[in-house]
């Protein structure tokens, strides 16, 4: 687990779990990969880059996205196909997101913690438009994106133009923080009898 982000997907799983969510988590690992059942009743299926050398972030996750399109399809069939969505944090994962959505029919919901216009500089050369390009991709496949702020789903309208109807802000700090998570899923999902 690295940084700040982990730490809230690491609770949000847990809290999931703890409401009869059956909850599945696919991250990267290089030395941990393969399945586990945590405690707390999340599942977790570690995955490596199967191409080890990268001259940057954008080559290594878009290679990285193939071993969790297969991992989460090993997944949904392992589950009789009983996926209701993903939840795919920031633009790393999207490409698989898409994938899954359109290949079985699996819709999502795209969580963002951050924008490639904040993050860079200069999001006008060529690899920052890359980024962009997938964050773009996110926000148009997405059934929902979920923000933590005002702030962010204002930015999120003004850079990409995404509706503002269709960005929900979920505040962690809320005490009805999970029931409002679950609240976007359902509406995502039309209920949450599967998983």
């Amino acid at each position: 687990m690295v940084g700040q982000l982990a730490d809230y997907i690491n609770a949000l799983s847990i809290q999931l779990a703890k409401n009869n969510v059956e909850t599945y988590v696919v991250t990267y690992s290089d030395s941990l990969t393969g399945a586990v059942e945590e405690a707390s009743g999340v599942k977790i299926m570690r995955v490596a880059n199967p191409v080890r050398t990268h001259i940057g972030v954008l080559t290594w996750d878009l290679t990285l996205n193939q071993e969790v399109e297969r991992a989460a399809a090993s997944i949904y069939y392992q589950a009789d196909k009983q996926i209701d969505l993903i939840d795919v944090y920031d633009w790393h994962f999207i490409p698989a997101a898409v994938t899954l959505k359109n290949a079985l029919n699996i819709p999502f919901v795209y969580s963002v913690e951050s924008l490639e216009d904040h993050r860079s500089p200069n999001t006008s050369t060529p690899y920052n438009m890359s980024i962009k390009s997938i964050e773009w991709v996110g926000f148009y496949e997405a059934e929902k994106v979920s923000v933590k702020s005002d702030w962010m789903r204002d930015e999120i309208v003004r850079i990409h133009s995404v509706p503002e109807e269709k960005v929900k802000v979920v505040l962690p700090s809320a005490g009805s923080w999970i029931k409002d998570v679950l609240e976007l899923y359902k509406t995502v999902a039309g209920g949450l009898n599967r998983k």
